[in-house]
């Protein structure tokens, strides 16, 4: 726990700009004097060689936040160029009569002859530039990459608070289509079935704000839902549902994943009068989730009013909550088959 609040201290402050620049100077000038440490004898030597690195670190940050929006924003490198030579040969010459007129005379950086030249001071000048920019650069990056994956997360869970939104009315209409099947033939059925209804709803309800459930909750809903199925076609569709997991209350998932594929299996599978059958398993081995499910294809199809929107929003939410960690197949030959695989010992969201 105390790991957990420090790191997220450190975060805090990597993450401010202030900081970020407060560090920068820090640790360039430590970078800078880190050879000569064992030169300073008092206050005022490394007062004189610090006022010598913040000429450095002046001409690094004019650089910088003037002159290298010209190269990365405006993408003109040859001006950029220019400007920069302009400003180096500027500052070569404050920082050569500054070395020689005071800071070499009372600084421990002076040590040969060749220190008091231009060429010397243009190329500490360069060199304190690269380490400078390319540290503030480092942090740039940081901050940005760090910006577009709370702007990716923030858009994800927008997605999909939009899906499950649009798949709760849809799972609602599909749910009172078959109680008003039901009621047609079987009308003193349907005080019962509709409390049984009302508990799938309650169940909705509460998983509509989680982003998982335990498995084996989600597979009571799925036999709920499948028992009220079989109250409308069971008496002339053959209906299997099975399940196995290896381990109880290990494994979760979210929540509403696997209905709409149940669904569409009993509202096409069920289409005519002739036999029909659909069968469901569902097995979980070391993590591992594999969901079928199986349903025949009526030979005089009827048109059945369907937009569709349950499974495209199920796919979608496949993909993002799932990504690479999950296969589906859909197939339609002399039988509809759906063949999903999801890896439920991966973290959901983790690209």
């Amino acid at each position: 726990m105390k790991k957990w609040v420090m790191n997220k201290y450190v975060s805090k402050i990597v993450e401010n700009k202030w900081s970020q620049e407060l560090f920068i100077l820090l640790i360039s000038f430590v970078l800078f004097t880190l050879n000569d440490w064992i030169l300073i004898h008092n206050w005022r030597s490394l007062f004189t060689g610090f006022c010598y690195f913040l000429l450095l670190y002046i001409h690094a940050q004019i650089n910088r936040a003037f002159l290298l929006p010209i190269l990365l924003k405006k993408q003109q490198p040859l001006l950029y160029i220019l400007a920069s030579i302009g400003l180096l040969g500027f500052f070569t010459i404050i920082t050569y009569h500054s070395v020689t007129l005071w800071i070499y005379k009372n600084c421990f950086l002076y040590k040969s002859i060749a220190q008091k030249s231009y060429t010397y001071q243009a190329g500490t000048l360069m060199i304190a530039l690269i380490c400078i920019v390319s540290i503030s650069l480092i942090f740039k990056f940081y901050r940005n990459s760090k910006r577009e994956d709370n702007e990716k997360l923030l858009s994800k869970n927008a997605q999909l608070s939009s899906l499950k939104e649009q798949l709760n009315p849809h799972f609602l209409f599909n749910t009172f289509n078959t109680l008003y099947g039901i009621s047609l033939k079987y009308p003193e059925r349907v005080p019962d079935l509709i409390m049984h209804t009302s508990q799938l709803m309650r169940y909705q309800l509460e998983c509509s704000d989680t982003s998982t459930v335990v498995l084996e909750q989600e597979i009571e809903f799925l036999k709920s839902y499948v028992e009220l199925e079989k109250e409308r076609v069971g008496y002339r569709c053959d209906i299997s549902f099975t399940s196995s997991i290896d381990h109880p209350n290990a494994y979760k998932i979210a929540p509403m994943m696997l209905i709409v594929f149940v669904e569409n299996a009993f509202k096409h599978g069920t289409a005519s009068a002739e036999k029909c059958f659909v069968n469901i398993t569902i097995d979980v081995k070391e993590g591992q989730l594999s969901f079928v499910v199986k349903n025949s294809i009526p030979k005089k199809k009827r048109k059945i009013d369907s937009t569709k929107i349950g499974l495209k929003n199920t796919l979608k939410r496949l993909s993002l909550i799932y990504h690479n960690h999950h296969t589906i197949k859909i197939t339609e030959e002399d039988e509809f088959l759906v063949n999903l695989h999801i890896n439920l010992t991966t973290k959901q969201n983790d690209n």
